[in-house]
């Protein structure tokens, strides 16, 4: 199956663009953008990816952590997408950290260091979640007193760091896109159909959350980088980005198993419980060293039993950001992609 995008945003100058995490899923999608737009691209990731060789697209293989390799890859660049991260509900903070933190910390000092003027950085809306719900909240959402998992608190501060980086030599934006899916997820998608049969709905599934389509976060990311060159005031700013119509979370998953050829949900777990088995899950791992991520944590139980969604106005008055590509629209290119995914396989 061919997944180009259709989306076409360039109106600027062809420019030399490195994408940290560009064989990942979004930042394959944002490499194909850039270079559907007449870019030059250039990826760093850990590893090497073939497809993105078939593209045309140098490789920088290396460690975030890495300050050398970092700067390196980042050497030259016009703009720079930081869109790697360590990702996940569990683990220990100082990995987390190793990767977020000081990996970012990376990748602004040799911005500033190669004198490229635009940071783009790919953040998350858990950087302010609070275990309750949140509906239609913007960006003035404070940061939580306290974090379930080190995935947002290192998010959160990489953030932070991003936003404080912003100067007249180095121009800073950060998206905040949620739940992020379509064609090639290695992630969201699979997981969910792969665990199908034991799948419960947490609460009385009522609970909305935003979904973003990954060419309409991939959009996000480009304009960004063009609003960044036009408007000073963008500049430091965080912008919430999404499908821009709010789901519900259990009617989203049972979506993502028909698109898999799997029934729908029909049992139930309450919040209360959900929770508890997170809380007895989480001590049993630390406490005998199980490898692996549990089947449930307390920040996932209540990331399944609230509500998540956000305003995205500022990104659509200061970015010029729309959701191009809709939820229906996006289901069928998954249905479609699973199954050709499914006939490939052995």
């Amino acid at each position: 199956m061919d997944n180009k995008t259709d989306l076409s945003t360039a109106r600027c100058p062809p420019r030399k663009i490195l994408v940290t995490g560009g064989g990942g899923f979004l930042g394959k999608a944002i490499v194909r953008q850039l270079l559907a737009n007449g870019h030059r691209v250039a990826s760093f990731s850990r590893g090497s990816y073939p497809e993105l060789d078939a593209l045309g697209v140098r490789q920088f293989c290396g460690d975030l952590a890495n300050a050398g390799a970092v700067k390196d890859a980042v050497r030259g660049r016009d703009a720079v997408f930081h869109v790697a991260a360590k990702t996940g509900v569990w683990g220990a903070f100082a990995d987390y950290f190793r990767s977020n933190v000081t990996g970012t910390q990376n990748v602004i000092a040799a911005c500033r260091s190669c004198r490229v003027p635009a940071l783009i950085y790919t953040s998350s809306p858990s950087v302010v979640f609070d275990g309750k719900d949140m509906q239609g909240v913007d960006e003035s959402a404070p940061y939580p007193t306290h974090f379930h998992s080190p995935y947002p608190q290192t998010k959160a501060m990489a953030e932070q760091a991003v936003m404080a980086a912003a100067c007249a030599e180095l121009k800073t934006v950060a998206l905040r896109p949620h739940l992020i899916w379509g064609p090639q997820d290695n992630h969201l998608a699979p997981r969910i159909i792969a665990r199908a049969a034991s799948l419960r709905r947490v609460g009385d599934g009522k609970n909305r959350v935003d979904t973003i389509y990954v060419d309409n976060a991939a959009n996000a990311h480009v304009l960004a980088m063009e609003a960044l060159g036009k408007n000073p005031a963008v500049s430091g700013r965080v912008y919430f980005i999404s499908d821009d119509n709010p789901i519900g979370l259990w009617e989203m998953v049972d979506r993502i198993l028909a698109a898999g050829g799997k029934p729908a949900l029909n049992r139930t777990l309450s919040p209360a419980a959900a929770y508890g088995m997170g809380a007895l899950l989480e001590w049993a791992y630390r406490t005998f060293g199980i490898s692996g991520e549990p089947r449930m944590t307390r920040f996932v139980a209540r990331e399944l039993a609230t509500s998540h969604w956000f305003d995205i106005s500022a990104a659509k008055l200061e970015l010029g950001y729309a959701a191009h590509i809709s939820i229906d629209e996006g289901m069928k290119r998954l249905r479609a992609w699973l199954a050709e995914s499914a006939s490939l396989s052995p």
